[in-house]
């Protein structure tokens, strides 16, 4: 489609159709097209029918930094830009090593094949994102089932509706407690701006908890699991990685294009007309714009089908999007996977996988692409 149809008749699962946009050059302009909304495109997905009506999400979940335009997506973007700064990410990163050295010291004691994705990739991000938010660990079993229960594609109406209301008022309970007892975490200073902007709201404030504590933990998870995969499946990359350690820099950003996490594309809807590649799109159609095909473009990148941690620019993907909705949060990812990379590099230089790679699993009916498990060894 890419070489024949880059805008393609794309059908919905509700509604009218839309447009599936598979060109690296096309996706990279609509991110940043104006004319492009993401408001609510969650209620017309190109997934799977809405199960739940608008009225019922703007209860359970206001607008956020995914379902908002500006100036609405500004003055949010804003009120939690100071904690995603390279000074702030920088301060935290002795903190990251501290929590990595903890997790892979338990998995250097294991006795026998560990799951790296359990052990180590699923419990280091949610505690980062946990201590930076303002969200107890202690809760992340809850908030952990919660997240994968609306990551994933096969809930029921009913079970959808509970697990966002549960969350929700997880998160407002979160709330409460912070506004009397406030900590040094983004809740906190939430709410010390809520204090010179009353129009804030705590249902705006848990929306955006929710969207950073989903996006904080699930997608650095499964970057980490896939990037380990990749480096120790033949022909074993992980050897060359660890005797180039300025390499782990590229084998993130190669495994961010070649292996997209967010694996159905983005969903825009036209606020009034426009062409894409010569196809007209008239206001109100929806167009998705699939970011593992853009990141597979030959016409962007030579051999794209080929793993490749030499690649110059591998950095030139759009897995964090691009314009105005670029991910807030990119600097802390790429910090936590380059200090867990490099560590388990230097700790493991023996690390090999258990399991033959065709038969390790993977998500199933989720949104975001991983390994459901992974299980190594330390030692040969």
């Amino acid at each position: 489609m890419r070489a024949e149809l880059p805008v393609a008749p794309l059908a919905f699962p509700d509604g009218p159709p839309g447009w599936l946009i598979t060109r690296y050059d096309d996706v990279r302009t609509a991110l940043a097209d104006p004319r492009l909304s993401s408001r609510r495109p969650h209620l017309n997905s190109h997934i799977r029918a809405s199960l739940i009506t608008p009225a019922e999400m703007t209860v359970l979940r206001p607008s956020d930094l995914l379902t908002s335009d500006p100036p609405e997506h500004t003055r949010l973007r804003r009120l939690v830009a100071g904690q995603f700064t390279t000074r702030r990410i920088n301060q935290l990163a002795p903190r990251i090593q501290t929590i990595v050295d903890d997790h892979l010291d338990v998995m250097a004691a294991a006795p026998g094949p560990v799951d790296l994705m359990a052990t180590v990739a699923q419990p280091v991000p949610c505690l980062v994102i946990s201590e930076l938010l303002g969200v107890p660990f202690t809760d992340r079993d809850q908030y952990q089932r919660l997240t994968a229960e609306l990551l994933s594609l096969d809930r029921t109406r009913d079970q959808l509706l509970a697990s966002k209301a549960e969350l929700k008022d997880y998160l407002l309970q979160l709330i409460r407690v912070r506004r009397v007892q406030p900590a040094d975490d983004l809740l906190s200073g939430l709410l010390h701006a809520q204090a010179d902007d009353p129009t804030l709201t705590d249902d705006e404030i848990a929306a955006l908890a929710q969207l950073i504590l989903i996006a904080g933990h699930e997608t650095t998870a499964n970057v980490l699991g896939l990037a380990t995969l990749l480096l120790l499946h033949p022909p074993r990359l992980w050897d060359t990685a660890r005797r180039r350690p300025d390499l782990v820099d590229d084998v993130i950003e190669e495994t961010l294009r070649y292996a997209t996490v967010l694996q159905f594309g983005l969903l825009r809807v036209a606020r009034e007309p426009l062409t894409i590649a010569g196809q007209p799109i008239q206001t109100g159609e929806r167009v998705v714009l699939h970011l593992p095909a853009a990141n597979r473009d030959p016409n962007r990148f030579t051999d794209p089908d080929h793993f490749d941690p030499h690649r110059p620019d591998a950095a030139k993907h759009l897995s964090f999007g691009h314009g105005p909705h670029h991910c807030i949060g990119d600097q802390l990812a790429r910090t936590e996977l380059r200090t867990l990379l490099t560590t388990m590099l230097n700790r493991f230089p023996d690390l090999h996988l258990a399991t033959a790679p065709d038969q390790i699993p993977t998500h199933t009916h989720r949104v975001i692409h991983g390994p459901a498990q992974l299980f190594v060894h330390v030692t040969a």
